[in-house]
Formats: C-alpha cells, sequence, structure tokens
C-alpha cells in the first residue's frame, strides 16, 4: 500500500471513525497534560516583573521536561509490547510488561532527580543570566520532587490505552488541572494561610498535581483488573531481566527521539534566553501555543501506536496499515486547522498571555512561524505513532537528529546572531527541521505500509511473547 486510494476510501473513513474513537480521550488528555503549563505560565506571569516570571517558569519546566519525559519516553515498549499481546489475547504476557515496566521506572527516579538538579549549574555556565537562573532555581527543586509518581503515571497510563481504557486517563489530567490551578492560586500568591512562594509555588503545585495524577490512573487500573477473569498477579510480581532489557532496546531509541526534539526546543529556548527576558518571553507564549496544538496530534498518535499494534497482534496487516493512514490523516487535519488560527489570531492569543505590548509584539510574529510548521509537526508525531506500533523507534530517532541537530538549530543559530533575525531566526530553523522529520517519516511510512507490516506480523508471533 503506498498510500489510500479511491478503493480503500470507504474502510479508510471506517477506520478513521474507530482511530478517533480511541484517539478523542487521549487528544482530551494530552490537551489537559499540557492545559496545567499553560496555566502556570498565566498565572505567574500576573507576578511582578512579568518577563522574568514568564521566562524563569518557562525555562525551568523546558529543562525538567527535557530530562523527565525522556524518563517516559524509556517506558513507551509498553506501547507496543502491551498493545500486540492485548491483540493476540494474551493479557497474561501484558501484565508482566507492565509490572517490569514499573521496576524499570524506579531505577531510573535517582538518575533523572539527579540529572534534573544539574541544569541551573549548567545554565550559568552557559552564560545565562543569573536575574532568570536563581529563580528557576528553587521552581525546579519542586518539580523534581514530581519523578517517581510521573513515571508512575507513564506505565500505568500505556498499559491502561493499549488495552482500550481510554477515558479515566482524560478524566485524571482535566482533573489534575483544577488540581494544579488551585494549587497555584493557593502557593504562588499564598492564600489559606500559606506562604506566597512565586514562581517556586507554582513547582509544588504541579508535584501535587502529578501524584494526584498517578493515583487516581493506579486506582483505575486496580479496579479494571479486579473484573478480569484471569489467574493472581502473583506470577506477574517477578524481575525479569529479559523482559526490562527488551522494553530498554525498544524503548531507548524512542526516548532518544523525545530528548531530541524537546532538547532541540529547550536549546531555542536557552538561545533565547541569550537575547534577553523581553525576547524569551514572547518565545515562551509562542512554545506553548505551538505545545498546545501538538497535544492533538500527539493523543492520535498514540492511538495509532496501539491500534496498529493490536492489529499486528492479531496478524491483520492490512488492518494496521489502514490504522497508520487514518492516523495520519485526522492529525494533519486538525494541524492545518490550527495553523490557520495561529495566522488569524496571532496577536489575539498573545494577548492572553501578557498585557505588555512589546512581549505581545514578539510572540505574535512568533506565532506566525509556528503556523507554518503545524502540519508537518502533526505528520512527524502521528507517523512516529504508526512507526512504534510496528516496533520502528529507531526512524523517528534518526530523522530528528539530523534535522533538528545537524540542520535545524545550526540555522537558526546563524539566522538569530549572524543576520540579526533575533528569536524569529531560531524559530525558522525549527520550522525547515520540522518541515523535513515530517516528510522523511512520512515517506518511511509509507515504504513500510506497503511493504514491511506483513513479514513484521508473523515474525513477532513466532519471537517471545515480550519482544
Amino acid at each position: 500500500m503506498s498510500a489510500p486510494d479511491a478503493t480503500t476510501i470507504p474502510t479508510l473513513t471506517q477506520e478513521c471513525r474507530a482511530t478517533l474513537k480511541l484517539a478523542l480521550p487521549l487528544v482530551l488528555a494530552e490537551v489537559g497534560w499540557m492545559s496545567m503549563g499553560i496555566v502556570d505560565t498565566v498565572m505567574v506571569g500576573r507576578l511582578p516583573n512579568s518577563a522574568v516570571a514568564i521566562g524563569s517558569t518557562g525555562l525551568g519546566q523546558s529543562l525538567y521536561h527535557s530530562i523527565a519525559i525522556f524518563g517516559g519516553g524509556l517506558l513507551l515498549g509498553l506501547d507496543t509490547f502491551v498493545a500486540q499481546a492485548y491483540g493476540r489475547e494474551d493479557l497474561e504476557d501484558a501484565r508482566h510488561s507492565l509490572v517490569n515496566g514499573f521496576f524499570l521506572a524506579l531505577l531510573l527516579t535517582p538518575v533523572l532527580m539527579a540529572a534534573a538538579l544539574s541544569w541551573p549549574m549548567l545554565m550559568q555556565v552557559f552564560g545565562i543570566s543569573p536575574e532568570l537562573v536563581e529563580p528557576m532555581r528553587p521552581f525546579l527543586h519542586a518539580l523534581n520532587w514530581g519523578t517517581l509518581p510521573l513515571l508512575g503515571y507513564f506505565a500505568v497510563r500505556r498499559y491502561l490505552q493499549a488495552v482500550n481504557v481510554v477515558r479515566p486517563i482524560t478524566f485524571a489530567l482535566l482533573s489534575a488541572n483544577l488540581v494544579n490551578a488551585f494549587g497555584n492560586w493557593v502557593f504562588i500568591y499564598g492564600h489559606l494561610g500559606f506562604q506566597a512562594r512565586g514562581i517556586t509555588g507554582s513547582g509544588f503545585s504541579t508535584f501535587i498535581a502529578r501524584t494526584y495524577m498517578f493515583i487516581v490512573l493506579l486506582i483505575t487500573f486496580l479496579w479494571v483488573e479486579s473484573r478480569r477473569k484471569l489467574p493472581s498477579w502473583h506470577s506477574a510480581m517477578r524481575l525479569e531481566i529479559d523482559r526490562i532489557a527488551a522494553l530498554f532496546r525498544l524503548g531507548l531509541p524512542a526516548a532518544t527521539q523525545i530528548l531530541l526534539e524537546i532538547s532541540a526546543f529547550a536549546a531555542a529556548t536557552a538561545l533565547c534566553a541569550k537575547l534577553g527576558p523581553m525576547p524569551l518571553s514572547g518565545h515562551e507564549i509562542a512554545l506553548n501555543c505551538a505545545a498546545f496544538t501538538f497535544m492533538v496530534p500527539l493523543g492520535v498518535s498514540s492511538a495509532a501506536a496501539v491500534r496498529v499494534g493490536q492489529q499486528l497482534g492479531r496478524g491483520d496487516s492490512q488492518g494496521a496499515r489502514r490504522a497508520g493512514w487514518s492516523a495520519i490523516l485526522l492529525g494533519c487535519s486538525f494541524m492545518s486547522f490550527a495553523g490557520l488560527m495561529f495566522v488569524s489570531f496571532s496577536r489575539f492569543i498573545a494577548r492572553l498571555f501578557s498585557p505588555d505590548p512589546a512581549v505581545v509584539r514578539v510572540g505574535a510574529s512568533l506565532l506566525l512561524v509556528a503556523a507554518a510548521f503545524q502540519l508537518f509537526d502533526g505528520l512527524q508525531t502521528v507517523a512516529t505513532g504508526a512507526l512504534r506500533g510496528t516496533g520502528d523507534t529507531h526512524t523517528p530517532m534518526l530523522a530528528n537528529l539530523v534535522a533538528y541537530w545537524f540542520i535545524g538549530l545550526p540555522l537558526g543559530y546563524f539566522l538569530c546572531f549572524k543576520l540579526g533575525w533575533g528569536a524569529v531566526g531560531i524559530w525558522i530553523g525549527l520550522c525547515i527541521g520540522l518541515i523535513i522529520i515530517g516528510s522523511v517519516l512520512l515517506y518511511a511510512w509509507n515504504k513500510r505500509s506497503a511493504a514491511g507490516l506483513s513479514r513484521r506480523a508473523s515474525v513477532r508471533s513466532k519471537g517471545k511473547r515480550f519482544g
């Protein structure tokens, strides 16, 4: 199957409906995840010296997430293993994968926390102004306490969505926004007898919200499993080095791909920080908006990984192809619409974040650049999920490495500092990188779906159950 043709359109339409049914709750969950960061930015933006507050919070979030999301990415192998096990009706094997995913999360936590604590020192070495680094330091420490519950949330979520339990994930994320907003009100500004902690209070609020998310999904997981007519969990509660190694082998390229992408935007944030608080705050506005729209194809990407994996577990390569193409169609459609909204309402959107006209001007100009790469951002995100469902996590990793770090960021640096284009030059570099990644991953999925899925399903069904 090189691409959907006229004879496949009715079937593809049916597949779009099935994919959307799974994807919509995951999309809402991803939007809920991103909303927490946006609410944090808006609420600290009302503190005195708005530009510094927004810049420090955004820099801390970008740096912390580049570490924590890498750890979560190492658990992405659960998408493939649990979805394929569920497709072949082997829930015992799916349980084994989740338990060993928890073991992997426990091993990762101290390493990730230590890495996150090193960021303030590295930012000083990089030459970032103490005006931004010093308020960021306690904020980052507060965020760091949420590392273990965050990894626990990632593990349980991957299991639940791979077995088609998605609505509780949506509830956990959306309700966590209420917890986070209330915590911000209490800890940032000092209400209900608590001390006003400024942006550090936002870090504590995020930690509490992430702990809440993990607890909600853990309760959901225990309830779902209690209703299954399966043997007790005693046999699943064991450490299996081979299974952890298999999860790690599949998760490492996926985590590296996420790290390359997130750290590329973190590097762009650091470069904008060298320009001063005003360009940095405008950058944070555009970054929050682009990240918000990105959550929609990210949810579709998770659905693509699950549906492609489940179909391969059943040995249905045609169904896997339809699942991938339908998800790509959904993701690209939404991101095209998002790009039009950025073009039409750039200044209005920027004003939602800050009343400062200078900040609004920078943010609006960067939103126009973000509009140009929306389609390709959606394309690369959903194609990554579809490829992950087949077990291919290396291709997206290599595409991100080359396009961001060998092309996009160097070009952005040149445009920003050598030609004097400022933050707009950095964003143009990111835009070029995303166009390349989206084009490469579409080609990779097209090639794999045309020739490789049938063999892949056959090989996996005859190999070890966990990889």
